[in-house]
């Protein structure tokens, strides 16, 4: 039986782009360029690399969003993952952590699973917490944080590195995973990658595909709000020291006055 692997994903605003929340208190996302979330990008190529070492496997991309999340889809599609699902509804506007994690639980029971893999955090919440919540949604193992990861028999083993120390964890599956920026570099979609992922099947649900009702997410549903937000001051100019042979002690002074030295 082909092992069956979900990796979900994020389409999050690009961290270099120039941010705004909108009138309720949500991301502006139409002032700001979307991309596939870094970190997750290392969720699917450990979902590749587990495929790869498999008799057979299937590697399903998901996530949650509005319509250029699919943008999101593509660019795994493209890394080589088979197929694509796409969630997208508008009373999922607003929703928090615990809802999205409420639709990606119904979405993988749907879509059928062995393995969920995510990334560590979304690099636009950075709330690290929704493997965690998913693993209890779906009421099976969680294996998180890890650096190394592979699954053989039914079982997925990985490695978790502490400051401290490094663990050697286990579970039988159908488990929850997730993985660290240090698990290995996500390779590049290949032109050919890229063409074929144009062909590739994406399947798109509602709230009602997925017997949800609408006040279970969104603003409405959400367990955490936003009560209000200030906008970042502007960056203001720094100071310059002409070196006429002083250059040197009043460096010193400046970081003495700021208790760095």
């Amino acid at each position: 039986m082909s092992l069956r692997i979900v990796v979900c994903v994020k389409y999050v605003p690009d961290a270099t782009g120039d941010r705004h929340f909108a009138d309720d208190l949500t991301v502006d996302r139409d002032d700001v360029d979307g991309l596939l979330s870094e970190l997750d990008e290392y969720a699917v190529e450990q979902a590749l690399q587990i495929a790869e070492e498999a008799d057979d496997a299937e590697v399903t991309v998901l996530t949650v969003g509005p319509e250029d999340a699919k943008d999101a889809l593509r660019k795994a599609l493209s890394m080589g993952a088979d197929k694509a699902v796409h969630v997208e509804d508008d009373d999922l506007h607003g929703t928090d952590v615990m809802g999205t994690s409420l639709v990606l639980a119904k979405a993988i029971e749907k879509t059928g699973y062995d393995v969920v893999i995510a990334g560590m955090a979304s690099t636009d919440g950075v709330m690290g917490v929704l493997p965690a919540i998913l693993a209890e949604r779906l009421g099976v193992p969680q294996v998180t944080l890890l650096s190394e990861v592979s699954i053989e028999d039914g079982v997925v083993k990985g490695r978790r590195d502490g400051d401290a120390a490094s663990e050697q964890l286990e579970a039988a599956l159908p488990a929850v995973v997730s993985v660290t920026d240090q698990s290995g570099e996500a390779r590049y979609p290949s032109f050919k990658g890229i063409m074929a992922a144009k062909k590739k099947p994406v399947e798109s649900l509602d709230l009602s595909d997925l017997d949800l009702e609408a006040e279970e997410v969104g603003l409405e549903g959400a367990w955490t709000a936003v009560d209000s937000a200030t906008e970042r001051p502007a960056r203001t100019a720094g100071t310059i020291v002409k070196d006429e042979g002083e250059g040197g002690k009043q460096l010193a002074e400046f970081l003495a006055s700021q208790k760095f030295i």
